[in-house]
């Protein structure tokens, strides 16, 4: 089974077509016989993402720290694993998933998503990312993403890391793709200018 993490806001957003894509983001999970992977909460775009999942038939792993749990309204219905603090959450859930969808969401969301391509810049891992919106939310960070290729402080190669898709089927059979043929990377080099 595939594991899928999904990044997303605790917040539902003022546009509800971000509700509306968690919602399928879950059910095709489901459909696909994908586990989610999530933050855990209850709330917002990952409450929604994970109640889909979970009603649609699918597995789901929510990785709560302990200090949310109440905050962010833990789901009773699905599987958790409490962890001390944010760090753990990260590293859990970057553990448990094989590629990472990213929904709207806010600076959390922004947070874990940038170390995650941090990590594949410096040749820690070849799990996938995309980037998922229907409603050009992400357009600024991927065209912030591509400013630091262009200013030169990113090397070319970086932009086969950035990807983006407006419909859940879309990432997951993105997903699949890499997953199958994954990004053949340069030895890193620190001292080699981009």
């Amino acid at each position: 089974m595939t594991s899928i993490c999904v990044f997303c806001g605790a917040s539902p957003g003022h546009d509800p077509k971000h509700m509306a894509l968690a919602k399928s983001v879950g059910k095709a999970l489901a459909k696909a016989k994908h586990r989610l992977v999530y933050g855990g909460g209850g709330l917002g775009l990952m409450g929604a993402v994970a109640r889909s999942a979970n009603t649609s038939g699918g597995k789901v792993l929510g990785i709560m720290p302990e200090f949310l749990a109440e905050v962010e309204k833990t789901l009773t219905d699905v599987e958790h694993i409490m962890v001390p603090d944010m760090h753990a959450r990260k590293i859990m859930m970057y553990d448990e998933s094989d590629g990472f969808i990213v929904l709207p969401g806010g600076i959390g969301t922004l947070e874990e998503t940038i170390e995650i391509l941090s990590w594949m810049r410096l040749n820690l891992h070849e799990k996938p990312l995309v980037f998922l919106d229907d409603t050009g939310y992400w357009d600024p960070i991927i065209r912030g993403l591509h400013h630091t290729i262009e200013k030169g402080f990113a090397p070319e190669s970086f932009a086969k890391d950035i990807h983006s898709a407006s419909t859940a089927q879309e990432a997951l059979i993105f997903i699949a793709n890499k997953i199958a043929s994954p990004n053949v990377r340069e030895p890193l080099d620190i001292h080699k200018k981009v």
